[in-house]
């Protein structure tokens, strides 16, 4: 049963292993249809699966999460003998995110593209008061986090030349193949990580130890001229720190990518401060991962999955327990 809208968009990949399932394509459907679903169902496939939905799919053997966060499973309620993976594959369209957010932010694009549209003609040829912009070979990015985004950021930032520091939980950890930091630390010198980056990004998965880890002590310990990008969650940043900090110019401009709450609640931006009257952000909604070819991978490992589940074979990406019994047949 798939009740992910944007998964079902890949309806082909997902079944292309063929074997003998029956596939309910549920996105459209009503909740109480797909509660009535749930209760057959052996697989489901989601973003999300509250406790009443959890609690209906009684015979569940996995639950496959559409991409790399699982924090919308009601684990307390699936089933005990279901099984409960996650998938990826968004590290580099993120990576991609955010060195074009550095580079808008620090060229100074936005400005310069408005300033033409009204006629006008402000360059350091014709106005003094312009800056010159940095390349980013002279740029030192920071990243808060050092996981599967964190890594590629640190590789493709590291190939464009510019100087890559990171903390993470172990600093002693050897580095994947091919990344080159210039420092790294342990979490507890994140005040030495934010004092020398130019470019700070975010990247930590939200949880109780790092919801409000940058705040307005951390803004402080940031250089003036410096940019924070977020890609993790928005919680991760202390929301009016931030807007604080933006509008009195403690630190240069920001790329927010990840938000406090959710278009449902009627304001967009989903904030309860005006970070679309600021000039120095890059507001985006939450698509930074959002390249086809993520979802298109992320359809073969789900499809994957379901084949070893068939079979009787260990999953991958397992984050909650762990089944091995085969799907029955149909």
């Amino acid at each position: 049963m798939v009740t992910d809208p944007i998964i079902s968009r890949f309806e082909n990949r997902l079944k292309h292993d063929g074997g003998a399932h029956h596939w309910d394509m549920a996105a459209g459907w009503t909740p109480e249809r797909q509660l009535e679903a749930l209760a057959g169902a052996d697989v489901v496939v989601c973003s999300s699966l509250n406790p009443v939905q959890a609690a209906a799919a009684g015979q569940l053997r996995l639950v496959h999460v559409t991409g790399a966060g699982y924090d919308k499973i009601s684990f307390p309620e699936v089933a005990p003998a279901a099984a409960v993976a996650n998938t990826f594959h968004h590290a580099r369209p993120i990576a991609e995110h955010v060195l074009m957010v550095t580079l808008i932010l620090s060229r100074n694009v936005i400005a310069a593209d408005q300033s033409v549209r009204l006629g006008q003609w402000r360059t350091i040829a014709t106005d003094g008061g312009v800056p010159f912009h940095p390349s980013l070979g002279d740029l030192t990015m920071g990243l808060v986090g050092f996981g599967s985004i964190g890594t590629e950021v640190a590789r493709m930032a590291g190939q464009l030349g510019m100087k890559v520091r990171a903390v993470r939980r172990n600093p002693s950890a050897p580095l994947p193949n091919g990344i080159k930091l210039d420092w790294v630390g342990g979490n507890d010198e994140l005040p030495l990580l934010l004092a020398a980056s130019d470019v700070v990004v975010v990247t930590v998965p939200l949880d109780s130890s790092t919801k409000g880890l940058i705040g307005a002590a951390e803004f402080a310990a940031m250089k003036q001229s410096a940019l924070l990008i977020n890609v993790a969650r928005g919680p991760v940043v202390d929301q009016a720190a931030l807007f604080s900090a933006l509008k009195d110019r403690r630190i240069a401009g920001a790329g927010i990518d990840v938000w406090w709450g959710s278009p449902a609640d009627g304001v967009i931006p989903p904030a309860a401060l005006p970070f679309a009257s600021l000039d120095n952000t890059v507001l985006t909604p939450h698509h930074s991962g959002h390249a086809r070819i993520t979802f298109e991978r992320r359809a073969d490992d789900i499809a994957a999955n379901i084949r070893r589940l068939s079979q009787g074979l260990e999953l991958v990406n397992v984050v909650h327990r762990t089944v091995r019994t085969p799907l029955p047949p149909s």
